[in-house]
Parts: C-alpha cells; structure tokens; sequence
C-alpha cells in the first residue's frame, strides 16, 4: 500500500480545534536559566496479554499510575504473526500510535485504510465514536512488529467531536542533536533545540520526543511548565537527574520504566555513563493536564458514569456516532482469522 491514505487524506480536509503544541511565551521554554525535574516514581512495565494474542508492557494504566492526565494508557507492544488488535471501538479519547519495528495496518468502518512502516506515527481522534482494526503486517518475516500505543483524554467539549487521522511520516519528523553529537532527538511533537515538529498532531497538546543518548552523553530537555511529563526507557541505562548538580535526586532506570517527573522545574536532565555499554532510548512525552474527571470503561474514555453507559447503549444501538459498526467487519480481521 502506498504511503499516502484514505485517513490521512480525510485529516488534512478537516478543521483543527485544538490547542498548539508548544505553548507560546511558556516560561519553562524562554527562561536563561534551568530548574532540573525531580523524579517523582518509577514504575517497572510488567508484560501482560492484549488483543488477539498481542503481548504489551502497560506502564500507565495499571494501579501503579493510573489517570495521570492527560494519559490514560501507554502500551510498549510486540505483536507475532497471527495475533493483533481486531475490530473494537472508542469514543472519547485520541490515540497516539509509535511503530517501532515491522508495519501495521488500520481499517475503521469509515472506509479509511492505511499502513504505517517503522518510524511512522497515527494520531487518531475518537472523538463521539469509531469502530477499527489495527492489524500487524508480517510478509515474509516471522519478527514481531513492536511500537507504542498512548491513549490521551480528550477536553470534554471535544468527546463529541468527529473521529480524525493523521498519520505522521519518518520522513516527515525533524531530529536534532546536543551534546556534539552524543544525543539524538525525533521531535515527534514539540520543540527541541529550538526546532519546532509537524503542527496540528493531536487535539490535546502532548509532546511526544524520541530520545538516542550515546555512552558520555547528556541531554538537558526544557519541558512546558506545569505540564505532566514522563519517560519509558527500552533499551540501555539512564540516569535522571533532579539536582542542579546532577547528585541531587538522581535515579536510574533501565529498559521497560516509566520514570514520572514532578511538575515543578522547568527541564529533564538524562544521561547515559560514559563506560555504558549500550546506547539508552527512551520516549520523553508531556501532556497539558485537563481539569476534568475521567470515566473509563475499556475503549470508552467519558466524564461521568452517565456518560459512559451512553456510549455502551450508543454502541450496541448503533447510534449517535456508531451508526456504521452495525454489521461491519474489517477485510484485515477477517484476514486475521484465516
């Protein structure tokens, strides 16, 4: 398939209603001088069972970190031939989707159908209901297709909004580089170095960097202000530090952590020893927290109880936004099954 879709398609005619991604005139991005975060947890992804035979490592989501908003859920997952994500539903959520390794395909009961390759992104907008598929693609290689999937809650006057894709190409994302070389960056979403991303990814203001520190590197990231910010590690060691000395508060973590930040300071201070014998990667995000309750039931992501068993009705009636998931299948989960 080529890599221009119907969905992405569909998300460059519609109307952008939300917020910008890096805030203008955000004190924690313009000030001379910079606060370190102190780390505020650290929460090991244990691996658990998903889909259709799907594994995943959810490190938000589970008692440890849960509601952390905006973030609803963050999946490291590795899926195998013959396993994936069949026909389900959402409604009042956006879900950010990072692939890693391999290609996965996508199929909603809109007619939108698209694949995305490694290094590519789709940001999809459930809005007042969609019903999809997201199937792995494994040709001729038996290695499993590994990525990210974050759920984002979405501001309460927009959980009635209508379903929205953008899918975000490698190619299309900016990298930079600190410390001579020694750190990498994909800005996803956001600012780094003073190089902007791709706008208007996702209605709620998340940012979303990809970070490759070399064995002596160190990586001082300003992050906006207020905002909740965390970091999952898979691969290497890192060190977080929370002191302006780099002693003070200092933690370390190695693959498959969520390390959660405090809001207070203005940047995350990461490093990697100079005698490592690996490069660290993790993805550092930060999601403007919304003030507003969070009602969850599966796929369904509302403001109050009443809400949600609206969205159980609305779905099972085929109403109000799931019209179309009466009678439908996906031509990709029918494939699955054979």
């Amino acid at each position: 398939m080529s890599s221009t879709t119907t969905a992405s398609k569909q998300s460059n005619s519609s109307i952008f209603v939300g917020l910008p991604a890096v805030p203008p005139n955000d004190p924690s991005l313009t000030s001379n001088t910079t606060q370190p975060r102190k780390v505020r947890k650290v929460v090991y992804a244990d691996e658990q069972n998903e889909g259709m035979g799907a594994r995943v490592r959810r490190s938000i989501g589970i008692p440890q970190l849960r509601n952390y908003s905006p973030f609803l859920m963050l999946d490291h997952f590795s899926v195998s031939r013959g396993a994936g994500f069949p026909d389900h539903p959402h409604r009042g959520q956006e879900t950010i989707t990072y692939l890693l390794e391999g290609a996965m395909d996508h199929e909603d009961f809109a007619g939108n159908r698209g694949t995305i390759w490694p290094g590519d992104l789709q940001f999809m907008t459930a809005g007042r209901g969609i019903m999809h598929a997201e199937i792995p693609r494994h040709d001729d290689t038996e290695k499993p297709v590994t990525g990210m999937q974050l759920w984002v809650d979405l501001p309460k006057n927009l959980k009635s909004c209508e379903p929205r894709y953008r899918d975000l190409r490698a190619k299309e994302i900016p990298t930079v580089e600190h410390d001579d070389g020694k750190v990498e960056v994909k800005i996803i979403s956001g600012q780094s170095a003073g190089v902007n991303s791709v706008q208007e990814l996702a209605y709620t203001p998340v940012w979303l960097l990809d970070v490759r520190i070399r064995p002596g590197g160190k990586l001082v990231q300003n992050m906006p202000s207020g905002w909740n910010v965390f970091a999952y590690t898979w691969d290497g060691t890192t060190k977080f530090s929370g002191g302006q000395s780099g002693s003070d508060g200092t933690k370390t973590a190695e693959k498959y952590h969520n390390v959660v930040f405090e809001q207070a300071g203005d940047a995350v201070v990461a490093e990697v020893d100079v005698d490592a014998e690996s490069d660290a990667r993790f993805i550092l995000v930060a999601g403007m927290p919304l003030d507003q309750k969070v009602v969850q039931y599966g796929p369904f992501v509302l403001s109050s109880q009443e809400e949600v068993y609206q969205a159980m009705f609305d779905f099972q009636g085929h109403a109000n936004g799931f019209e179309r998931a009466e009678g439908w299948q996906s031509e990709i989960g029918k494939a699955m099954k054979h």
